[in-house]
């Protein structure tokens, strides 16, 4: 089905038309690798696709996806989302050591119509994918200097394999080196910096689930590439709109992204969107969507509890919002994810 103005929303058009004018900001695209754990939660599929409507507007470029948890199909399904929007030839990598995860929405990528995949693409299982830590090195080796933004919304396991690798065939450098001189920031979404319904001691998923991974990101990474946190509270304040799903896509008899939620989360269901938050950072760091907290450093202890010290010189800093921000952040989330992928 063509997408035509019609067939957008009359919010969809007007807010289109908007943001459409600020696609030339003068700078250089921001190069992005996305490290996802795109299997249970679907907030990583919205991530993507906003990724890709950033891409369409020549504010990024998406250098690799690599995945962090263990499913056959994340592969082959963040495969068929690049190639819904465009983009099918994005190096896709994933881990081997890491928590397996069943998924709600990832047989989606099986779907058939008329004997031929829904949504095309080329990987058939993740074990025809190489190796998450060999695409990050190559795609790091490649990348010019203090020019990528590595976005982390899932496990820590391929960001600290990443760290802990030596000097190899691919690149002279070691994880460490290469990370010193081609990242300009990392972008996680992972940990709780202030009380979460009055729990003082909030254990978040990103951390709970591979505690030993994001210990050794925390305590590894360079001092010197900044890494700023979006911790569980930022996604709950800026919900995605369940009325997105109903009304936004109907410019495509199928679209990936909206089967993918309903799957996941129903009709009547706000999602939080923890991991979109990474990204929008990521990408527009400039544009006061968010508030940063003091410099410091986070440390994870044994349970998976984040703990964040103020340090003038620390590495670290995490996401703030107020309400006029959180409004912002909803409505360009909204228009990002729901945007018609660019023919």
């Amino acid at each position: 089905m063509k997408t035509t103005w019609s067939s957008l929303p009359a919010w969809g058009v007007l807010f289109f038309l908007t943001l459409i004018s600020n696609v030339s900001r003068g700078d250089q695209p921001v190069s992005v690798i996305f490290d996802t754990d795109i299997t249970g939660d679907v907030d990583d599929v919205l991530a993507l696709a906003m990724l890709h409507t950033l891409a369409d507007r020549d504010e990024c470029t998406i250098a690799a996806v690599t995945v962090s948890k263990i499913n056959p199909l994340a592969a082959p399904f963040v495969d068929a989302v690049n190639t819904f929007y465009g983009r099918p030839d994005i190096p896709i990598g994933v881990t081997r050591d890491a928590q397996h995860r069943d998924s709600k929405y990832l047989n989606l990528v099986e779907a058939k119509d008329d004997d031929t995949f829904r949504y095309p693409h080329d990987l058939v299982s993740a074990d025809d994918a190489p190796d998450a830590l060999s695409v990050l090195r190559q795609t790091l080796s490649q990348a010019a200097d203090q020019s990528v933004a590595l976005v982390q919304v899932g496990l820590a396991a391929n960001l600290a394999d990443l760290i802990e690798s030596p000097a190899d065939s691919i690149s002279p450098l070691s994880g460490i080196e290469l990370v010193r001189r081609k990242v300009r920031l990392v972008s996680v979404m992972a940990g709780a910096f202030r009380p979460v319904r009055g729990d003082t001691h909030f254990l978040e998923a990103n951390v709970r689930n591979g505690i030993g991974s994001m210990q050794r990101f925390a305590q590894q990474w360079p001092a010197d590439v900044p890494v700023v946190w979006s911790d569980f509270l930022i996604g709950i304040a800026a919900p995605y709109p369940r009325e997105s799903i109903a009304r936004d896509f109907r410019y495509r008899v199928h679209h990936i992204v909206p089967e993918a939620y309903l799957l996941h989360s129903g009709p009547n269901h706000d999602r939080p969107t923890w991991d979109l938050t990474s990204v929008l950072y990521a990408v527009r760091p400039d544009d006061q969507y968010f508030g940063l907290s003091r410099r410091g450093t986070v440390a994870v202890d044994d349970d998976g509890f984040t703990r964040f010290t103020p340090d003038p010189q620390g590495r670290d800093r995490y996401l703030t919002m107020n309400a006029i921000q959180t409004a912002r952040v909803i409505e360009v989330q909204r228009a990002l994810v729901s945007q018609p992928p660019r023919d």
